[in-house]
């Protein structure tokens, strides 16, 4: 599998959109706020500069692709005003595989820069956003060219599935299995390791380059608190999701053989290991690393499944569907895909109604030296 041709979140507007299903990914951006302003306000304390350089990356589609870089110029704007000195312009530069949507961001630019002139007027400094598509484990941008570097819900995505448990491996490592579990033997936990250490590494040593000293970092992506990658706040979601694979493969309807073969290009981190990069690149200073709990459905309010609404799998379900299914849908086959969704959205529903497993997200704000 080429994670950079068939990862991408689905694309449009409809039913399966990543637009219309990604409250998870909204909620994770506003838990992350009070963190970001913070760095934010820090490198406006020390400098204004006359242009100021800022991107997302990993900012896929829909309603959360412009909301950070919103709230962004809203600081930006508040502490220049508070200072009596005039707003920088701003070159915001959005990040993502090319085979993202990039479409559907363009389309909602113009909401964009009107709320921008209607909110802040003449006095705020031009703004201007481009896309920059490309892997963020290599170079994206001229050196020391960027003050503000984010990214949210992203960086849990490897650049390739870890050696050894590609789609087409001589031996199958991970029978039954799509990601880590409780039954993955050690060499399977060792591969996924491996490779978060080498994409993290060369993520941190491209932005290096790229952004100035003292300017600031600020990720979010799902991890973990235990150190062991088994735990089920780690991989539940992609152990059920395997399930239901199976449940399919006992009525002929996939082959095993597929399910085998497929292993996710994903990796949630604890702290440790993550701060333990970050240390052995020496780049960064880190600020601050917390970790908050996100619930699967994104914290919805429990609705009334009998008046048609959706249950809190069938959310989840739609959730995860609308981040994978584009890997699933070039390893599998398309027509299974409303199957396999309903199946896991059951599976779902079946094991949050009798647990409070909730996904780990882990936020950095970090500084460069």
């Amino acid at each position: 599998m080429e994670v950079m041709q068939v990862l991408h979140m689905n694309k449009g507007d409809d039913e399966n959109s990543y637009a219309k299903n990604s409250k998870v990914q909204s909620k994770i951006i506003s838990l992350g706020k009070r963190i970001n302003e913070e760095a934010i306000m820090q490198i406006l304390c020390s400098n204004i500069p006359d242009i100021m350089g800022i991107a997302d990356l990993g900012c896929s589609s829909g309603p959360n692709s412009l909301s950070v870089i919103s709230e962004i110029t809203d600081v930006i704007y508040a502490k220049c005003r508070e200072l009596g000195r005039p707003t920088p312009e701003l070159k915001v530069f959005l990040n993502d595989l090319p085979s993202n949507d990039f479409n559907f961001i363009f389309g909602s630019l113009p909401a964009f820069y009107d709320k921008l002139k209607k909110e802040k007027g003449s006095e705020f400094g031009p703004c201007f956003v481009s896309a920059t598509p490309g892997s963020f484990y290599g170079r994206l941008f001229p050196s020391r060219s960027l003050h503000c570097v984010h990214s949210s819900s992203s960086l849990h995505w490897l650049s390739q599935v870890p050696a050894g448990l590609e789609s087409n491996a001589r031996t199958a490592m991970n029978k039954g299995k799509i990601y880590i579990s409780k039954s993955s033997s050690l060499c399977v936990l060792e591969a996924y390791s491996l490779q978060f250490q080498k994409d993290f590494s060369s993520f941190l040593k491209s932005r290096s380059k790229e952004i100035v000293p003292g300017g600031c970092m600020l990720l979010s992506f799902m991890g973990r608190r235990s150190t062991d990658p088994t735990t089920d706040e780690s991989c539940y979601h992609w152990e059920l999701l395997a399930q239901a694979l199976m449940s399919m493969v006992s009525e002929g309807l996939v082959e095993e053989e597929k399910v085998d073969s497929f292993n996710a290009p994903y990796y949630g981190p604890c702290a440790e290991e993550t701060r333990l990069e970050i240390e052995k690149d020496g780049s960064f200073s880190v600020n601050r690393l917390e970790t908050f709990e996100i619930d699967w459905d994104g914290g919805v309010d429990d609705v009334d499944t009998t008046s048609g609404a959706a249950s809190r799998g069938q959310r989840v379900a739609k959730t995860i569907r609308a981040v994978v299914e584009s890997m699933l849908e070039s390893h599998f086959e398309k027509d299974i895909m409303d199957e396999l969704f309903r199946r896991y959205g059951e599976m779902v529903e079946g094991y949050l109604s009798k647990t409070g497993t909730k996904y780990t997200n882990l936020v950095i704000s970090m500084v460069r030296n």
